[in-house]
């Protein structure tokens, strides 16, 4: 593995184990954006998506990402796959190659999770992923920052918020990483308003120069999580639609600026990086 498939370090390495990335360059135009960063910015930050160098076309970068996962089917299958750090997976000229992958995982017994700032997809996914079969291994997860000046292109945070619960409504795991927190008030709202649609929260830190202090984060995380703690202290009541409950994982950028340890953290909706979020509840 090595080319499509990869194992993503440091703060990626907190959402997957497995990663697949086709291209780098991004068309959402968020200000905040990683890859712009560094040496490597002119390529990785890109306006525009492109196939990574490695890939002669997309029919390659397939055939490519076939034979990565099925030398590797075992392990893989025991972690799942993660789409994508380098790009946006569900631009209008990435999604074609990652629904084409995401199929062939699927058919191969390997959970995918999507991550994406686009709404505009749905239309454009394959009738069967809305089958018992296909759902219950899929999750659509949404960067949710409440700052659309900041992500210009993007599809706008309320555009996400409802496509997120139109597909947890349709039966498909849904998650939320709320990363970069740009501000508190925002990124709380985020939360409060996806409580019914989200099964799962990540959340972190913006890197470099904070915009709020250390006693302004603690409390934060305390709103947050009396926020989650009642959500998950309903009672399902008989519905042809489950009462979702659910849980968060506070990213290390968190917990190491507010100077807490993860063991201590509550179990009843903690949970680390390695959660599952297609177990059953």
């Amino acid at each position: 593995m090595s080319k499509a498939i990869y194992m993503p370090k440091g703060k990626a390495g907190e959402y997957a184990k497995y990663a697949c990335n086709f291209y780098v360059g991004c068309s959402n135009n968020c200000s905040y954006c990683y890859c712009k960063r560094g040496l490597l910015g002119h390529a990785m930050g890109a306006p525009k998506a492109t196939l990574k160098k490695c890939f002669k076309d997309e029919s390659d970068a397939l055939l490519t990402f076939e034979k990565e996962l099925m030398k590797n089917l075992e392990e893989i299958r025991k972690h799942g796959l993660f789409f994508t750090f380098t790009s946006d997976p569900m631009l209008d000229n990435t999604r074609k190659l990652t629904i084409q992958a995401v199929d062939f995982a699927i058919r191969n017994d390997i959970n995918c999770k999507i991550l994406t700032k686009r709404a505009d997809f749905i239309d454009s996914l394959p009738q069967w992923w809305f089958y018992k079969e296909y759902r219950g291994n899929i999750a659509f997860g949404f960067t949710l920052t409440g700052h659309d000046e900041m992500e210009p292109d993007a599809s706008t945070n309320a555009e996400r918020i409802n496509a997120m619960r139109n597909l947890h409504n349709a039966g498909f795991k849904t998650f939320a990483s709320i990363e970069p927190i740009v501000t508190l008030f925002e990124s709380e709202m985020m939360i409060q308003m996806t409580l019914d649609c989200c099964d799962l929260y990540k959340i972190g830190l913006m890197s470099g120069k904070r915009p709020y202090s250390r006693d302004e984060v603690t409390l934060f995380c305390s709103r947050v999580d009396a926020m989650i703690a009642k959500r998950n202290s309903f009672v399902t009541l008989p519905s042809d639609k489950p009462y979702n409950k659910p849980k968060v994982y506070w990213k290390d950028s968190v917990l190491e600026y507010i100077g807490v340890k993860r063991e201590s953290l509550d179990s009843m909706f903690h949970v680390g990086s390695d959660y599952n979020i297609f177990k059953e509840e």
